[in-house]
């Protein structure tokens, strides 16, 4: 049967997705001397792959190594992230970053996410003139990613090496592996591969945060980690540097020692948020020793920052004083 509402000839609609280029691996090049430095252009980046039905455009934000970022970089990335989902015309946004603080950032568009629209970010491990550069591979399956009305729904997004993760518990844990992503709560959420993208988890999300302003820049927080021998010179220095939170990343479940503890309560009574972490790659704090144990810790005032990674927790505390929220274990509850 022949429809007469002249539907027929209507084209399906093609999705669009749009590439932020902020450099790392993935746009790196051997320079003079044998380093790699990340100086390509998106414009390079696309040329490298091919994206099917999908539209893509690029555009160029930074071109930096991730590990030069500071909260100002993560800032812009943030702002161009939600201007470009902000058209109606896109379906998804790509962005291109380096690996060494992807999480962090991944974390903080997360946070902040408040579309149906994916976001997805990729890298490389491999800079693009290496032989056998992963780059190309994972810029292609992250517009897919974010082409795919299966992403629809799930916040930003880590794509690479095949695998999909929600970034809110998920870390780098290898430092030159081509699969570097490891989550602590189950693993990826997805899979891309021959049938196309496959999730088979959807995150749980909690109401988004309001996105970051330019008090975000300049806002400190500082982590301390704890070992044998450990005092309070380097917690009390962040503070005097202006800190005004520290992440204090406990032994095991989240613990420190005497100095610290007294620290603690100096700190908190002054009003400086102190948040109680680990240095475990795996695991939530579970504040059960005294004797300058997590729950002596708390008890002083510390925050518990739960199964959060110590990194994520960092920047949750940032962004929430940025904002002049106050921070209390009614706030965080939902991210930790």
């Amino acid at each position: 049967m022949t429809r007469d509402d002249g539907l027929d000839d209507v084209p399906a609609p093609v999705a669009r997705v749009v590439v932020i280029a902020t450099g790392g691996t993935i746009a790196s090049s051997s320079a003079p001397g044998g380093a790699a430095v990340a100086r390509r252009t998106v414009a390079q980046l696309l040329t490298t792959a091919g994206y099917g039905d999908v539209e893509v455009e690029g555009r160029d934000l930074l071109n930096l190594g991730s590990y030069l970022f500071g909260h100002r970089e993560l800032r812009v990335i943030a702002e161009a992230v939600l201007a470009e989902l902000a058209r109606d015309e896109v379906t998804g946004v790509v962005v291109s970053h380096g690996t060494d603080t992807m999480e962090e950032t991944a974390f903080l568009l997360d946070l902040v996410h408040d579309s149906d629209k994916p976001v997805v970010l990729t890298g490389a491990q491999r800079a693009a003139d290496q032989p056998g550069s992963d780059g190309p591979r994972n810029l292609r399956e992250a517009v897919a990613v974010a082409a795919s009305p299966e992403a629809r729904g799930c916040g930003a997004l880590i794509s690479f090496a095949g695998r999909i993760f929600s970034p809110g518990r998920t870390r780098k844990h290898h430092t030159v592996a081509a699969e570097p992503y490891r989550t602590a709560d189950g693993g990826p959420i997805g899979r891309i591969g021959a049938s196309g993208v496959v999730l088979t988890a959807l995150p749980v999300r909690p109401a988004p945060l309001v996105r970051p302003g330019s008090r975000f820049d300049g806002t400190r927080v500082d982590i301390v980690t704890v070992h044998p021998g450990a005092d309070a010179a380097l917690a009390r220095a962040a503070v005097r540097a202006g800190a005004q939170a520290v992440v204090l990343a406990g032994t095991g479940v989240g613990n420190a020692n005497h100095a610290l503890l007294d620290w603690v309560s100096e700190a908190v009574a002054a009003g400086t948020v102190v948040g109680l972490s680990t240095r475990v790659a795996e695991g939530p704090v579970v504040p059960v020793y005294g004797n300058a144990g997590g729950a002596d810790l708390v008890r002083a005032g510390a925050l518990s920052m739960g199964a959060l990674p110590l990194y994520h927790a960092r920047l949750l505390l940032a962004l929430l004083i940025s904002e002049g929220v106050a921070v209390t274990g009614r706030t965080l509850a939902p991210y930790v």
